[in-house]
């Protein structure tokens, strides 16, 4: 599913409408009858028996956003419903198709008032259609919008929001003050971003896409290159399909060796979480190296890994550990995962250098090993490697590799991640609630999967794991990084579903939901 900027759809309408030759009008219906459908569909679900038609306010911007509200009154009311036109703007200051729209509804005698804050009886009425303002709008709403959008939130009624609720951006899912609070958005012909990114995704409700008539290969056409992550984006960009298929004449050896680089003696979980995150998801074999002095207690918490001790004079961590004797464990695997749980030390970005470059395999760097790479400086000055190389920060992390403070990397995740891959050549996974995996090439791609219950010490660990796993099966970097993010975010909802509750979740749970 293409995931698109408010700039690409535009030009993607203009195309329909001026190459392909579908009139505008044609769209506008089309878009309307498709709201008024999920519009009947909210108002069966919120009172299924009530005996009387529904009564909902249809409350119209001066944009064409109106003007599919406007087909979508007209339809709700051939349903029998008893339908009002609430006109944010005087019905005059319509103009093009919207007007054209504007001038059906008074020929038919669709009721219609030009909203004054505070005359609105909205108890009077069952649920709302929000066509006030679309993707073409950015800003915090203006007067008299502003006033209609919170007296609309604050009467509790369901709203269908077109396109986007009024106030979000967007691009970003950045919501202004106010913004609309949808109980169901319905984006017309394509997916825009900041539907599916926080906290935009929250105040859309559920997200429902609708074919209007444009067709897919328009997006294709301008370049879209960011995609909501899911089964069949799996299938189309990857050709990958779940379950990965398994011959029966194989051997563990078939599926690839990882090295895990993790733990520490105050926090060895994270490397047993990754180890065994990375076996879970199908690696054949998998050696989990540890400072010596912890090899031999850590050995039995996980019998199905070779735990590879190396040398640290007695300290249980990694500062005397020598970067070339876990470069010459890395020989002969097919990926390597370093971070979790390694602690700091006095030049450990020097450290982590030299495994940058002596390692040939396929690299995941996580946790303390992306703080290593902030400490190195921003931008990264160190050399592409020739193998992949997948980087998973969470938002502080990513904070800390571009310079910048939380807030600014969350405002605008997704143009964030691609031009950090872009720049580095590398894949980028910013994680995260609708976590964005970024490719060298300019690619991108939005998780959907996953809940709240995955805020839980050890889940990003869990991932790494996974990752690491799936590069070792043979998978390229940008197909191992979006589907280990997808089967994570899957295994995190499946652990959910069996707990009394998400905040009772723990990372574990992911590893063995996998």
């Amino acid at each position: 599913m293409y995931l698109v900027t408010s700039e690409e759809m535009r030009k993607i309408d203009q195309y329909t409408i001026g190459t392909i030759g579908i009139p505008a009008i044609v769209l506008m219906e089309n878009a309307g009858r498709a709201v008024a459908e999920e519009a009947a569909r909210v108002a069966e679900e919120a009172c299924p028996a009530s005996g009387r038609a529904p009564r909902w306010l249809v409350l119209a911007g001066k944009g064409n956003n109106g003007g599919d509200g406007l087909v979508c009154a007209r339809h709700l009311a051939e349903r029998g419903w008893d339908v009002c036109v609430v006109y944010a703007a005087p019905p005059e200051s319509l103009a093009g198709e919207a007007a054209v729209q504007r001038d059906i509804a008074q020929r038919l005698g669709l009721a219609q008032v030009v909203y004054e804050p505070g005359k609105l009886d909205w108890n009077r009425w069952d649920g709302i259609v929000d066509a006030l303002l679309g993707t073409g709008t950015s800003g915090a709403p203006r007067e008299p919008y502003a006033s209609l959008i919170r007296e609309a939130n604050a009467s509790g009624k369901p709203i269908v929001a077109i396109d986007v609720p009024s106030g979000l951006n967007a691009d970003t899912g950045e919501t202004a003050d106010p913004c609309i609070r949808a109980r169901v958005t319905v984006a017309l012909a394509m997916m825009k971003r900041g539907l599916v990114l926080y906290p935009g995704a929250e105040a859309a409700g559920e997200v429902v896409v609708r074919p209007i008539g444009i067709p897919e290969e328009a997006a294709h056409r301008f370049g879209v290159s960011a995609f909501v992550l899911n089964e069949a984006t799996m299938r189309r960009k990857f050709g990958v399909s779940l379950p990965l298929p398994r011959r029966a004449d194989t051997h563990k050896g078939t599926y690839g060796h990882a090295l895990v680089i993790a733990g520490s003696r105050d926090m060895s979980g994270a490397g047993l979480l990754c180890a065994k995150a990375a076996l879970r998801a199908g690696c054949g074999l998998v050696t989990w190296a540890v400072p010596e002095s912890l090899a031999l207690p850590l050995a039995g918490r996980l019998p199905e890994a070779m735990v590879r001790g190396i040398a640290d004079g007695g300290r249980g961590d990694w500062r005397e550990t020598p970067a070339e004797r876990l470069a010459a464990c890395a020989e002969g695997k097919q990926a390597v995962v370093v971070g979790p749980g390694l602690g700091r030390w006095p030049g450990d970005d020097a450290w982590l250098r030299e495994l940058w470059d002596a390692v040939q395999a396929p690299l995941v760097v996580d946790a303390d090993g992306l703080n290593m790479l902030a400490a190195a400086g921003s931008p990264l000055s160190w050399p592409r490697r020739r193998a992949p190389t997948v980087l998973t920060p969470h938002p502080g992390e990513m904070a800390r590799l571009c310079g910048l403070a939380t807030p600014e990397v969350q405002r605008d995740r997704i143009g964030l991640a691609r031009r950090y891959a872009e720049q580095n050549g590398v894949v980028l996974v910013l994680k995260g609630a609708r976590t964005v995996v970024a490719t060298p090439q300019g690619g991108v791609y939005v998780n959907t999967t996953g809940n709240a219950g995955m805020a839980t010490g050890g889940a990003g660990d869990v991932l790494a794991g996974v990752i690491g796993s799936l590069l070792a099966q043979g998978l390229d970097a940008d197909a191992a990084a979006a589907l280990g993010v997808y089967l994570h975010g899957a295994a995190g909802d499946r652990a959910a579903a069996a707990r009394p509750s998400p905040g009772s979740l723990i990372a574990g749970d992911i590893v063995e939901a996998l």
